[in-house]
């Protein structure tokens, strides 16, 4: 089997074998939920419950405002406690607080809505829309908005990543092993939207039992063409991935659609799947619990809303020699300043870190070796941005692409100066789009 990639790219250990055999479990039921009304790229939603209220399983309890956002819905049946600002990841968001009553009563709106078959690419965007989902691979973006580029800009295929490059995190894995259907019925409805007739699933070779899955299950199928790719962060990326998938190059500054291609998430199919057959909005999903500062490393499906406190506590609670906890996974996960917030459609993992492996050395000057250049997957220079950036030249790093930038970590990863250069180039894009919003 000829293995895919792409041009430069790092690999960091796996870290995975703690969690990838072991199947998905269902989450304890969560007395208090805490689901904000923001879990998206875009606008958030407008509240529409209040205290005292009584909500079910998948009630829409926040309805989207503009068109790049995405409704929310309720993960538990109860009483809604209230409505206000609660401390999560991004800072503090209006939250919908509801106290379960343990009996998980499904809404009258949650029915079978049809089947591709029977149901046109509008109705289907429809579903996708009102279901709420958003891209579970950590960015967020409503699936809706990605959907449905202009008409000049024609889509030739639909790319689902189940690359899970991230060390340690194993969710998607375990998704594509237990749950293969979904992500294959997801990827057609998908291909429907977008009346597109050609269909890939990308998984690395380090998960050579889902691959072997998804390929017999598609086998009778020439739309869609399973593809083994190199291990190799970061793999996932989507421009990474089309250029693996299809030799197709994204143009710097461009979107995927520019090269022809829509890239998901395989938990995003899957939960387009749920949407269409069983009419369940987007409210949990697959969480790896992993790392060395956690006493039983598990995969947990975890209802939105739930306090990361409690999915922590039922993994057997943290080592005594904790060091970090990250959102996400190593690479491109956000560091966790407390455990009392809540999780949300976007969280795929939770890593706990003891203080040893958690170690990050200072850096030192810059020895000029050309190593970040060398791995960088998105061909830009990290360290004349990171020199630039910390001298505040910011209109010289947009100069040198900085936005071109996919934040991947590649280049702190391998330099050997130990320098935060990823960091660094945060700062720089973030001045250079709030430049442009000022002009």
């Amino acid at each position: 089997m000829g293995l895919l990639s792409f041009k430069g790219g790092i690999h960091p250990p796996h870290a995975k074998k703690s969690t990838e055999k072991k199947p998905v479990e269902q989450a304890v039921q969560p007395k208090i939920v805490v689901i904000p009304l923001q879990q998206h790229i875009g606008a958030p939603c407008e509240a529409l419950v209040k205290a005292g209220d009584y909500v079910k399983v998948g009630q829409k309890i926040g309805e989207a405002t503009s068109f790049v956002s995405a409704p929310v819905h309720s993960s538990v049946s109860g009483i809604v406690k209230e409505v206000s600002k609660k401390l999560t990841l991004g800072g503090k968001t209006t939250c919908v607080v509801i106290e379960s009553d343990g009996e998980n009563t499904i809404s009258e709106e949650v029915k079978p809505k049809g089947d591709i078959s029977s149901l046109d690419g509008k109705e289907i965007l429809n579903i996708i829309k009102e279901a709420g989902i958003v891209g579970m691979g950590g960015a967020g973006f409503p699936t809706h908005v990605k959907l449905s580029p202009p008409p000049n800009k024609p889509i030739e295929f639909v790319i689902l990543n189940g690359a899970e490059c991230e060390p340690y995190l194993t969710a998607d894995h375990r998704l594509m092993l237990e749950s293969p259907e979904k992500v294959v019925y997801g990827l057609k409805a998908l291909m429907k939207v977008l009346d597109v007739k050609k269909g890939f699933i990308g998984i690395e070779v380090n998960k050579m039992d889902a691959l072997d899955k998804l390929t017999k299950l598609t086998e009778q199928d020439d739309t869609i063409s399973v593809v083994g790719l190199k291990t190799k962060y970061p793999q996932g990326a989507e421009k990474q991935l089309i250029y693996a998938c299809t030799k197709r190059q994204v143009p710097s500054g461009g979107l995927p659609l520019e090269a022809g291609a829509v890239v998901s998430n395989v938990a995003t199919a899957a939960a387009v799947s749920d949407a269409i057959l069983i009419g369940m909005p987007l409210v949990e999903r697959i969480c790896t619990v992993t790392g060395g500062g956690i006493k039983e490393p598990k995969n947990l499906l975890i209802k939105s809303g739930t306090m990361v406190s409690e999915i922590v506590e039922q993994c057997g609670g943290l080592t005594d020699d904790i060091g970090k906890v990250i959102w996400g996974g190593p690479m491109m996960g956000i560091s966790m300043s407390t455990l009392e917030i809540p999780a949300t459609k976007t969280a795929s993992g939770v890593l706990c870190l003891t203080e040893e492996e958690a170690y990050q050395p200072d850096g030192s000057s810059c020895i000029k070796c050309g190593k970040c250049v060398d791995i960088c997957p998105a061909f830009i220079q990290p360290m004349l941005l990171d020199a630039h950036s910390l001298r505040r030249n910011y209109d010289q790093t947009e100069k040198l692409r900085v936005l071109d930038c996919i934040e991947c970590g590649s280049c702190s990863f391998v330099c050997p100066a130990k320098r935060s250069l990823l960091q660094s180039i945060r700062v720089a894009k973030k001045e250079v789009l709030a430049k442009r919003k000022r002009v």
